[in-house]
């Protein structure tokens, strides 16, 4: 199936980081927000992202405008008719995904595809509050969607094939690499990834390295681009508290116990590169690589 307009729910960071991504494919986009504020805020934002890769020669005056050129703000659901996928992209809460795609449900024809892009809750509740479960799939793209390489795409217990071969082939568009998943909470990535990140919180709160050593060690060690409290700083505090949180009740397992430092600093509003302060310091999406890591005091040091 050729692709040639998406809708996209949630004009957040990841909901602008997708329509970057698809937009750059050269396919329309519909973003559907809660207002013209948010609206205007989501676009000027984009803007700038774009304008920070112009600066590092990442993209052209032309693709720029190519890409914006593709991308539509609306706050009216109606907005939406015409468009050949829904992915929603609203914050991770149950209820609300559910309500955002019921709203859907009622304006669009009935072969349309919803896509949740969640990280940690069950495509089958999702599903199962949207009218048609059958038409929905889960797409958990990475960090960012521009950058990475990978998806998982989440089969809910009534997401047909027909509807996973539609995430695949989509995701193909976007020239991702798709590992299959069936339904378990935080499915891969997210269940591996986080009691790795825990544990680095931990050695920080403990005294036995400075946020900055531990992120040095781990990235020289293994190679990694980030080390993981930056990548946690990268992501949001506050969204990597509700994952572990979530896993927490889910499993019942302690390596998803939230460290405490990370409670302390979210209820700090110390909450990453979106807020200016987390493990590091951040000035717009740059680290600031001068002075002791944010993170420091925090830690008892």
């Amino acid at each position: 199936m050729e692709f040639r307009k998406l809708g996209i729910v949630g004009g957040g960071f990841m909901g602008r980081s997708l329509a970057q991504k698809v937009a750059s494919s050269g396919i329309d986009v519909q973003v559907l927000e809660v207002s013209k504020e948010r609206a205007e805020q989501s676009r000027a934002e984009l803007v700038a992202n774009l304008d920070a890769e112009m600066a590092k020669w990442g993209i052209t005056a032309s693709e720029k405008k190519a890409t914006l050129g593709r991308i539509r703000y609306a706050t009216d659901p109606k907005a939406m008719v015409g468009v050949q996928m829904i992915v929603e992209v609203v914050p991770e809460d149950l209820s609300t995904k559910q309500s955002v795609l019921k709203k859907l449900d009622a304006v669009l024809e009935p072969d349309i595809v919803f896509v949740t892009s969640t990280s940690t809750l069950s495509v089958t509740e999702i599903g199962a509050g949207s009218g048609r479960p059958d038409r929905v799939v889960g797409m958990h793209f990475m960090h960012a969607v521009t950058m990475s390489r990978l998806v998982e795409i989440v089969r809910g217990t009534a997401t047909s094939n027909q509807t996973f071969e539609r995430a695949v082939g989509f995701a193909k568009t976007l020239e991702k690499k798709v590992i299959e998943v069936f339904e378990y909470p935080g499915y891969v990535v997210t269940r591996a990834i986080l009691p790795f990140l825990n544990e680095a919180m931990h050695i920080v709160m403990e005294g036995v390295a400075s946020a900055d050593d531990v992120d040095l060690a781990l990235k020289l060690a293994y190679e990694f681009k980030v080390g993981p409290l930056e990548y946690t700083d990268r992501i949001g505090l506050d969204t990597v508290l509700r994952w572990m949180d979530h896993l927490f009740r889910e499993l019942g397992d302690m390596k998803y116990r939230p460290c405490p430092l990370l409670r302390k600093m979210v209820r700090a509003g110390y909450l990453g590169r979106k807020a200016g302060r987390g493990f590091f310091r951040w000035q717009g999406h740059e680290r600031v690589r001068d002075g002791a890591p944010a993170g420091a005091k925090e830690s008892g040091r």
